[in-house]
């Protein structure tokens, strides 16, 4: 039998792929959506929720996940943004 015509397959764990990371990368994902809204309506019902789900895709996935940390720093900035444009515009915080 040649070598070059044997196929091998790696199992799906040792591809480096969990579904806990894809999972993660979902809630981040979400998270992100959350805090953009939470902009523009009611800061505080939104964006801290999506905080903390923000917080919890980041400890669920691996310690490589940019979009983990992208979204607890997207769902930060947003926080911010909110509340200035919140109380610059007189709308409710909550």
């Amino acid at each position: 039998m040649n070598a070059e015509s044997e196929t091998f397959h790696e199992p799906a764990e040792s591809s480096g792929r969990r579904s806990a990371d894809t999972v993660a990368g979902f809630l981040s994902a979400i998270a992100i959506f959350m805090s953009i809204i939470g902009i523009a309506w009611h800061p505080l019902r939104l964006i801290l929720p999506s905080l903390a789900i923000a917080l919890i895709a980041s400890g669920m996935g691996s310690g490589k996940g940019r979009l983990q940390f992208a979204a607890v720093l997207i769902c930060g900035v947003c926080f911010f943004l909110g509340l200035t444009a919140a109380v610059a515009t007189g709308s409710a915080l909550w």
